[in-house]
């Protein structure tokens, strides 16, 4: 029986990317979405060329009760759930003496929250099988804060002490849990910056390139793979050596 990964926010980005070389490797997918347009048509044409099963579901990661739903639908249509990727994530920046309450808030629960409600409705089946992977998308600038970001970089060093903490509850039952922290990756989220902020950005990094997708996608098959077994509770950048 194929494997089964969980990846939130997987329509677009970083997310589909993790999607997409899920399935190459043969796992069956299941994803949550927002609302049915292009990008949720495109990514289960491109699935179902690969041919691994799909579930998708609506669902609002900010939603304790439908995340509860989400996941018992996996289990029903799957039976396991393998490999739970946190990726959903949102941005609203601003400095923080300009910055309403309610971009704060949203930020926090989309990135942090939302990590928390799949997290805890998936984990009673991977303490089950003895068995499992989680793997939260976090970023760099959870370790060492942006300024204009102050709501995102409390969300992704907020995953970090969740990832840690949740390592050391469940590394006896076979489950490992670790962080990725990217740097700047090219998608559609960061297109929209103008040219001279990009340049800037790129001085930052000894590499002298920006990320990609795949970059970022290896290191998640990595993870969910078994020759990760012996690493749990770490933080991976992949940043092209901008933060050392």
């Amino acid at each position: 029986m194929s494997n089964v990964a969980v990846v939130t926010g997987g329509t677009r980005g970083i997310g589909k990317q993790i999607i997409l070389d899920l399935a190459k490797k043969g796992y069956n997918i299941a994803f949550n979405y927002r609302s049915e347009n292009t990008d949720f048509e495109n990514l289960k044409q491109e699935l179902k060329e690969i041919g691994v099963n799909v579930y998708g579901f609506k669902c609002d990661v900010t939603d304790f009760e439908k995340c509860e739903e989400f996941v018992k639908g996996i289990i029903s249509e799957f039976g396991r759930i393998d490999v739970l990727v946190n990726n959903a994530g949102i941005t609203k920046d601003g400095l923080l003496m300009r910055m309403k309450k309610e971009d704060f808030k949203d930020v926090i629960d989309v990135n942090l929250i939302g990590t928390f409600n799949l997290t805890r409705n998936v984990i009673p089946y991977m303490i089950k099988a003895k068995k499992g992977r989680i793997i939260n998308i976090s970023s760099v600038v959870g370790i060492s804060g942006n300024a204009g970001q102050t709501n995102y970089s409390a969300s992704k060093a907020g995953i970090i002490g969740f990832t840690k903490s949740l390592a050391k509850e469940v590394a006896s039952r076979n489950i490992t849990v670790n962080a990725i922290a990217p740097g700047f990756i090219q998608t559609q989220m960061t297109d929209v910056l103008k040219d001279e902020v990009k340049e800037e950005i790129l001085k930052q990094i000894p590499q002298k390139r920006f990320g990609t997708t795949e970059d970022v996608a290896n290191v998640v098959k990595f993870l969910a793979s078994d020759e990760s077994s012996y690493i749990t509770g770490q933080v991976i950048n992949v940043d092209g050596g901008m933060l050392m």
